[in-house]
């Protein structure tokens, strides 16, 4: 299953904590698509993920936006 996450107009930290939030609510395995617009988010969405053991399976640019995909451990 997958989940979607608009977290664009979102500064730092808010992005990754909605994020956080959102996977509390998954259960192992589920994927979760991120949005974000921040250019914080390049370094705070890995950093998240590898801190929270969760995968970072993609990630990817859409214009000013960037694409996340997290798979909740």
């Amino acid at each position: 299953m997958t989940q979607d996450l608009d977290a664009t107009g979102l500064l730092c930290p808010l992005p990754v904590l909605k994020a956080r939030k959102r996977l509390a609510a998954l259960t192992s395995g589920d994927c979760l698509r991120v949005v974000t617009d921040d250019p914080a988010a390049i370094i705070d969405m890995p950093h998240f993920c590898a801190e929270a053991g969760h995968a970072l399976e993609d990630s990817s640019e859409d214009g000013a936006r960037m694409i996340w995909l997290i798979r909740k451990a």
